[in-house]
């Protein structure tokens, strides 16, 4: 994949957030609601095209998750870029459902690639474990779970967790992709309204990534593993069927970053790099998956 805009197109930077409960994920899906297809089908209409214009984004959420700082990029071609720039923003709005928004569009910088530039993606899981349940007004966003959570256990085991590892036991495999990832952030803080919140940062994550590590942590909160069995599982590089994949509809996409615009073209290669950890064989390059 060649970061080189063809001559005669613009590449254009969508900043965008949506509320996954009623979309099958991110990716075009025949016969399914996604996020791409509504995105798509709203700029070819907009901008009076024939042409579908595909997007590429920064992480493929899976169905049910929600997303405040998502990213994605198209390349049209100058003249319609031209013509309909001004009032793209406002007609997007116009046609596109209420569940999801493009809030922020332009034109991208050299070699910037939504996918491939970013340095890191930053998610955040919330939970209520209130023994009466969710407040009904945040339901489709917050996990209920019934059962008192100690934070300051949780810290401890995600602490286990930091840096780069091969965190295989806690992905679903894809063929020919690594699941070696740099875990930077993993931290979880009670809030004034008691809803405990994960924030979650790595330079990318695999498939069920952020939902394993939160199920397998709750299981820390709540009294039934030792804040030491994260990182044993982890370790042993299998996936433990103790550890559940948390429900989509806690989990928010909230912010993607980037580097200079200078050192964008150096991040792509980067990105596509093949990784190893010490003593292990060449794997293919890290590349945003669903969480």
């Amino acid at each position: 994949m060649s970061d080189e805009v063809e001559p005669g197109y613009v590449r254009v930077r969508l900043d965008l957030s949506y509320d996954g409960r009623e979309f099958s994920g991110w990716a075009r899906q025949r016969g399914r609601r996604t996020v791409q297809g509504e995105l798509e089908d709203a700029l070819r209409v907009v901008t009076r095209s024939e042409e579908v214009f595909e997007l590429t984004v920064a992480g493929r959420t899976d169905a049910g998750v929600h997303a405040r700082g998502q990213v994605a990029h198209a390349d049209l071609p100058a003249d319609l870029w031209e013509a309909h720039r001004e009032r793209l923003l406002r007609r997007l709005a116009g046609r596109l459902p209420h569940d999801v928004r493009v809030h922020r569009i332009g034109e991208a910088p050299p070699h910037f690639n939504a996918r491939f530039s970013a340095i890191w993606r930053r998610y955040a899981y919330r939970v209520c474990d209130h023994p009466g349940g969710v407040d009904p007004l945040r339901r489709g966003h917050v996990l209920w779970h019934d059962w008192p959570l100690d934070v300051d256990a949780m810290n401890e085991a995600a602490e286990r967790l930091l840096g780069e590892h091969d965190f295989a036991a806690y992905c679903k495999r894809r063929e020919g992709a690594t699941t070696i990832r740099t875990l930077r952030e993993l931290n979880w803080r009670r809030r004034p309204d008691g809803t405990v919140e994960a924030r979650v940062v790595a330079d990318a994550f695999c498939h069920n990534m952020v939902r394993s590590l939160v199920g397998a942590l709750l299981f820390v909160g709540d009294g039934h593993r030792p804040p030491t069995w994260p990182g044993q599982v982890l370790a042993a590089g299998v996936r433990d069927s103790a550890v559940h994949v948390v429900r989509p509809h806690g989990l928010t996409l909230e912010e993607v970053g980037y580097p200079a615009d200078e050192l964008l073209a150096a991040r792509n290669a980067e990105a596509r790099n093949r990784r190893t950890l010490p003593g292990a064989g060449p794997t293919a390059g890290a590349v945003a998956g669903c969480c």
